[in-house]
């Protein structure tokens, strides 16, 4: 395994936008979808993030949407008593939010192996601006505790050449369902050869992740986006 190692993005090539909300879209119980405004000259590749701002606190989020949209969306975790999710969990339309972007690296490279992308949580989003973007064909895992928090599913599956849905917290709720972790159905299920992994969650998932390939998966590349 290879580990592609990206340029950090730096603040200063970035610029600064204003927008608004149009639309406050509850996904789960745990997430939600934020619609914003798209701003003129707003140009970004699929994968990137943008640095939302309010209040003096800054979060970065992917951009769940394709570049190609008319507007901005953002799949975000509710995090209880956190500065920000709070209140854009309660932002109505009209809503006004600075932010600076975009960043990241984390963007498809077409590539002679197949692409396997791993996700955790809203590590969907990327993902979904990829699949927006047209790029298809790939093996999609999404690790989540319920049926319920598999954001984008029908979107997703309707473009992957295999779409599982890895459930640690409830028995499988059909064909596609894996009773486990991202990490199980990789050591237990994935065929051995040599893929790109594109991997966008939590940082233990993603150490445990390249690890696994490391070890099962020799010659594959590994392009990371990690959530905090």
């Amino acid at each position: 395994m290879e580990a592609v190692r990206l340029p950090a993005a730096g603040v200063n090539a970035a610029e600064r936008f204003t927008t608004r909300v149009t639309a406050n879209h509850r996904l789960s119980a745990k997430a939600f979808e934020l619609t914003l405004v798209k701003p003129l000259h707003f140009d970004f590749s699929a994968g990137q993030r943008l640095r939302l701002e309010f209040d003096g606190v800054q979060r970065d989020y992917s951009i769940a949407s394709a570049p190609a949209e008319a507007d901005l969306r953002l799949c975000i975790r509710q995090v209880e008593g956190g500065r920000l999710s709070e209140h854009l969990a309660r932002a109505g339309a009209d809503v006004r939010l600075a932010f600076s972007g975009p960043f990241g690296y984390f963007t498809f490279r077409t590539s002679s192996h197949p692409a396997v992308f791993v996700a955790t949580g809203t590590g969907i989003a990327p993902f979904c601006a990829m699949a927006g973007s047209g790029v298809c064909g790939f093996t999609l895992l999404h690790g989540v505790e319920t049926a319920a928090d598999l954001y984008y599913r029908d979107f997703l599956q309707a473009r992957a050449t295999a779409y599982v849905a890895c459930l640690s917290a409830s028995p499988p709720g059909g064909p596609a369902h894996f009773p486990g972790r991202v990490t199980d159905y990789l050591q237990n299920r994935l065929e051995p050869r040599t893929y790109d992994f594109y991997l966008c969650g939590r940082q233990d998932m993603i150490r445990d992740t390249t690890l696994l390939v490391d070890a099962q998966f020799p010659g594959s590349l590994v392009y990371t986006e990690t959530f905090y």
